[in-house]
């Protein structure tokens, strides 16, 4: 199963550069990623603001469900993605051995063209529902500059209420519309190594100011049961969103194989990825749980929705300035991170013949790229700053689209890569892992149409 990266590859490179040309009118591109680079963009995309919401999610579940519970999903983020890095490199009957560069070039090898539209309309649909939301989260970051600002200067008490968020959401935009003419992940390693510093020194302060809480209250606050509601079914709910909120705060399969693509071989893409995903995942598991346990324990039934921005913290004001400049920084990547996939697939189904002019000089502009990637950033700018809201609709939708896209499909491939039959222990054991997924993902989901629908009416 692991073997079959890279010998195979190397003896099929005239095969892999002529079908690279043919497909999408680009020269093979020259690999050159390691394990460092892959934690790079694992811990870009996965690592992102809401590392700082986790203390409230800890706050419903309690001492207990809390950590177990990101324990148990960083288990199946580690299971769902070592599947998926199986199938990066594949033996086609008809073409030999190629490579799945992206998540629907897999599933449409494996499983079908049915299942490849399927996937398709939800991948995209997820991506650019990301986009939004990281544009929403980063004037959140720098409206808290302004408003920390104004508490340090007029009391913790003072109104210190802020404009709207357009005017950072252009902002936001304009630097994506520079950032997003990076040709694809091949050349966008040190932008994804500044912006896993940056979410490292964000979580680092979230947890440092969590632990000066503790050691200044004297007492670690919160229960076993997290905190009391008036009502059974209102805790239910809030357990539901809790879920949700760590659920979808690991995974980072829908740019797996982008990623499993830019590294070298030998030795073999899948077992690098491997590595590199196991390492990520221990580093993100334990960022989460300091910072969702030190939260909790700082706050107990008082914890914020965010540590930074919810203004858990009022001092060090500077100190809580530079972190949610942080976050800023970090998300110019993390955006990066999410629409690349979709610049990598409208660059190789419709730029290959664009025409390219001369600027500046020597230096050629491709046409088709700038138009189609600055359009791309443009949406997701204009429908965050005409629905600020859209963020709580995505995580409804994204709670519907997490089994299939993080589950299903790389269960699926995985079982038809490698002809398990049916019935047996694996596949028996294989299913069951994907049907507790699903009851999961339903009980978020109930909790996330919950959150939505209340917010609307309240």
């Amino acid at each position: 199963m692991g073997s079959g990266g890279g010998g195979g590859d190397r003896q099929a490179q005239p095969l892999l550069g002529k079908l690279s040309e043919s497909s999408s009118g680009e020269h093979l591109v020259k690999r050159t990623g390691t394990v460092w680079t892959a934690m790079a963009h694992i811990i870009t995309a996965v690592i992102g603001s809401g590392v700082l919401s986790l203390a409230w999610s800890v706050a419903q579940l309690g001492w207990v469900g809390g950590p177990a519970a990101m324990v148990f999903f960083a288990g199946v983020t580690a299971v769902q993605s070592s599947l998926i890095a199986d199938c990066y490199i594949s033996h086609d009957p008809e073409r030999g051995v190629v490579r799945n560069r992206s998540y629907v070039d897999a599933v449409r090898l494996y499983l079908g063209e049915k299942s490849h539209l399927f996937c398709g309309f939800f991948l995209n649909f997820s991506l650019f529902g990301t986009g939004v939301v990281y544009t929403l989260t980063s004037a959140t970051s720098m409206r808290a500059i302004q408003r920390s600002n104004c508490y340090h200067r007029d009391g913790h008490d003072a109104p210190c209420s802020v404009g709207g968020d357009g005017y950072y959401m252009l902002l936001f935009g304009l630097a994506q519309v520079v950032l997003s003419q990076i040709p694809g992940f091949h050349e966008m390693a040190g932008l994804s190594f500044f912006a896993a510093v940056m979410s490292f020194f964000y979580a680092f302060v979230g947890v440092g100011l969590g632990a000066a809480k503790v050691i200044a209250n004297g007492v670690i606050m919160g229960g076993i049961g997290g905190i009391p509601m008036v009502s059974t079914p209102q805790k239910v709910w809030r357990v539901s969103q809790a879920l949700g909120d760590i659920l979808f705060a690991y995974p980072f399969s829908l740019v797996l194989l982008e990623i499993e693509d830019t590294l070298r071989s030998p030795p073999p893409e899948n077992e690098t990825m491997k590595t590199a995903t196991r390492a990520s995942i221990v580093i993100t598991a334990f960022f989460y749980l300091c910072c969702g346990c030190l939260g909790y324990a700082a706050f107990g039934d008082g914890t914020p929705g965010n540590l930074l921005t919810g203004f858990g913290f009022y001092e060090p004001y500077w100190l809580i300035d530079l972190a949610n400049l942080c976050i800023v920084l970090h998300l110019l990547g993390g955006y990066q991170v999410y629409t690349q996939p979709v610049f990598g697939f409208a660059d190789r189904h419709f730029g290959g013949a664009a025409a390219e002019v001369p600027v500046l000089g020597a230096r050629r502009v491709n046409v088709f790229r700038l138009c189609f990637r600055t359009a791309y950033v443009a949406a997701t700018t204009a429908l965050a700053v005409w629905f600020p809201y859209f963020n709580q609709v995505i995580g409804l939708l994204g709670a519907f689209t997490f089994w299939p896209l993080a589950i299903y499909f790389p269960v699926e491939m995985y079982l038809a890569r490698n002809k398990v039959t049916p019935w047996t222990k694996q596949w028996l054991a294989i299913h069951g892992f994907s049907s507790v997924c699903l009851l999961i993902s339903a009980f978020a989901s109930v909790g996330s149409a919950v959150g939505v629908f209340g917010s609307e009416t309240s």
